[in-house]
């Protein structure tokens, strides 16, 4: 997994299997981050091949710390076999999703649109 903090954009990139293990992986770095009011946490889901419930509770248990801190969380690069997943528990309408890293950076530039919460 890679993490990455730059200004007011933290980058996770989780790898493989989004599953117990994958999961918790990704919870352990977001629980690592200093928050920051007003960050973005963007979460690249493009080397992700699997993902199971339990990636799903670490990707839902993160946009709850991200809002508990008043930064955004995102999602990009979602494979198709997640984004299946995402779309079959409906948690489409929960996250914002981008199809590229430049594309979820953009809210940076539109000032006027507000923290997810």
């Amino acid at each position: 997994m890679t993490f990455t903090l730059e200004r007011q954009v933290t980058l996770f990139k989780p790898e493989g299997r989004m599953d117990l293990q994958g999961g918790n992986a990704l919870s352990q770095q977001i629980n690592r981050v200093v928050p920051a009011p007003q960050q973005l946490w963007v979460i690249d889901l493009g080397l992700v091949d699997f993902m199971d419930s339990s990636g799903l509770v670490s990707l839902v248990k993160g946009l709850k710390t991200a809002r508990q801190h008043n930064c955004r969380l995102v999602l990009c690069n979602v494979t198709a076999p997640v984004r299946l997943v995402i779309e079959l528990t409906h948690l489409d309408s929960v996250f914002e999703i981008f199809n590229t890293y430049e594309d979820a950076l953009s809210v940076l530039e539109n000032k006027d649109l507000p923290v997810a919460g």
